[in-house]
């Protein structure tokens, strides 16, 4: 237990890197949460309703971020391909230049450094979340390749060796590049935790 509540402590002081009181390279802790997430987010996460369940926040906050971040010249909208009533968010070639003087940029080259390797402290670090429950804890992106709603099938057409996915949420194909975004109905798989 005394390992565990040490693992914690150092959890909350690496969260200095992602939340800061003033801004970093003119940008809010909230600003760079927004940047990052569109740049990651798949096409079904860019929308300013997805935006604000990632955050936590309102619609009405999630709007002034992308005001502001807009205004700067870093994040634009555009009408939604499948519904045209909504905007799609993108993060502009301007704002992708921006991402490279993140905040969290040491703390992603730490991780990667790791002895015990960057994959085994991910898996690790998904394997505590979800021993946490939904409930406790707001609701959370990740990638496809973890979730519930993905579904893959062979193509015969392709061969065995090209998979076609799909995502049973939004009735829709999910091309390989889309496969490691971040997606906001994310739902983990169940695992069984009868083995250990």
């Amino acid at each position: 237990m005394r390992a565990a509540r040490q693992a914690v402590d150092l959890l909350l002081r690496a969260e200095n890197t992602w939340r800061f009181e003033d801004p970093q390279h003119g940008l809010s802790d909230q600003e760079w949460m927004v940047l990052r997430f569109l740049a990651r987010a798949n096409s079904f996460s860019r929308s300013p309703s997805a935006l604000a369940q990632f955050v936590g926040t309102t619609r009405s906050a999630v709007s002034q971020l992308l005001k502001g971040l807009e205004a700067k010249g870093y994040v634009e909208r555009r009408p939604s391909v499948e519904d045209k009533r909504s905007v799609s968010l993108r993060v502009t070639p301007q704002g992708d230049k921006m991402l490279t003087r993140d905040p969290i940029g040491p703390l992603v080259n730490a991780i990667s450094a790791l002895e015990l390797g960057a994959n085994n402290f991910r898996d690790a670090l998904r394997d505590v979340l979800g021993r946490l429950g939904t409930n406790q804890h707001r609701h959370h992106a990740d990638n496809c390749g973890e979730c519930i709603f993905l579904s893959s099938a062979s193509d015969p057409a392709k061969g065995k060796a090209q998979m076609e996915f799909t995502c049973r949420f939004f009735r829709s194909g999910i091309n390989s590049a889309e496969m490691d975004l971040l997606c906001f109905k994310f739902e983990q798989r169940r695992l069984d935790r009868a083995g250990g």
